[in-house]
């Protein structure tokens, strides 16, 4: 079973307990993981009146950022005084994909938690939000919290994927059920799995098995092969028959439905990559997190070595 030893909680720059604080609390208090929270702050008015006057802005920024890092230790005592391993820092920088990248390339952490926010379709049009190129390039699980109800999750989704060929996917459905059963496991929560089939109109069909061009006869045994892979995995994750679920259709709209009306509190669902400049297998993951039926755990897979 995967252990968690380092949770990473990037903290919203304004001075506000957001539903990440309490998910990140709940999640190293159940897993026994250190957490450390990280703030990106940044004051554009202070930075371009340091412009006039160095000496009197960099005092005045730092009058800030102390305030700031006295509000972070504040609720990091809270949960010292329950025995939880709690650090802190605010640093001097824009919150953007660049400046988390790296900080989260020297951290290592082994899981990361932020708030999500949803993106109306037109501004998604335009540039790619900080969440969707996380999800992209952060090398990290990462777990986006929409919600305050239930800190400690109560039921999970391992939402797994058996159309592509398992070497084109590094054993990610595996990856996907040892993080979702340890997160049940810590949290007392129901773990659930879902598989939907009939992945027949994706991008990256040539990778996948296009069971909607297939004969009757040769369905079948696409069906049965997938069935007997899933029923495999289920067993050697000890889940129950009754919290197994195959369902057809757009795996995208199936997860978000499933999940919305089954009120689950954490979908947890994969990204997978190929060889290639900017190259994506599946974009699945990007689809649920844009209705985003409740927080997302997104596993990242394990990259081979150089």
């Amino acid at each position: 079973m995967l252990k968690l030893k380092r949770i990473l909680l990037i903290a919203p720059s304004e001075m506000t307990l957001t539903p990440a604080f309490a998910r990140a609390r709940a999640l190293a208090c159940a897993t026994g993981a250190t957490l450390h929270i990280v703030a990106f702050d940044y004051v554009q008015a202070l930075a371009v009146a340091g412009l006039l006057d160095h000496d009197s802005m960099a005092q005045a920024r730092e009058g800030y950022l102390q305030v700031h890092r006295q509000w972070l230790e504040q609720q990091a005592r809270l949960q010292r005084g329950i025995g939880m391993q709690v650090t802190t820092e605010v640093l001097w920088t824009k919150s953007n994909f660049a400046h988390l990248l790296e900080y989260v390339n020297d951290f290592h952490p082994d899981l990361i938690i932020k708030d999500t926010h949803h993106v109306p379709a037109l501004d998604r049009a335009f540039h790619r939000p900080l969440d969707w190129r996380l999800l992209r390039e952060c090398p990290a699980h990462l777990h986006l919290v929409t919600s305050e109800v239930n800190p400690k999750p109560l039921k999970i989704l391992a939402a797994i994927d058996l159309s592509h060929l398992e070497e084109l996917t590094q054993g990610l459905n595996d990856r996907i059920l040892d993080l979702a059963s340890t997160l049940a496991a810590s949290c007392g929560a129901a773990l659930h799995v879902l598989n939907v089939s009939h992945w027949s109109v994706m991008s990256d069909a040539s990778r996948s098995v296009p069971t909607g061009s297939l004969d009757d006869s040769l369905r079948e045994a696409v069906q049965d092969a997938q069935q007997e892979a899933f029923d495999v995995l289920a067993e050697r994750y000890c889940i129950k028959n009754t919290r197994r679920h195959s369902l057809t259709g757009i795996p995208h709209k199936v997860i978000t439905f499933f999940a919305k009306h089954n009120a689950f509190d954490m979908v947890v669902l994969g990204t997978a990559y190929h060889d290639g400049h900017d190259a994506f297998m599946g974009t699945t993951a990007e689809s649920v997190l844009n209705q985003a039926p409740c927080s997302l755990m997104v596993v990242k897979p394990l990259l081979a070595s150089s």
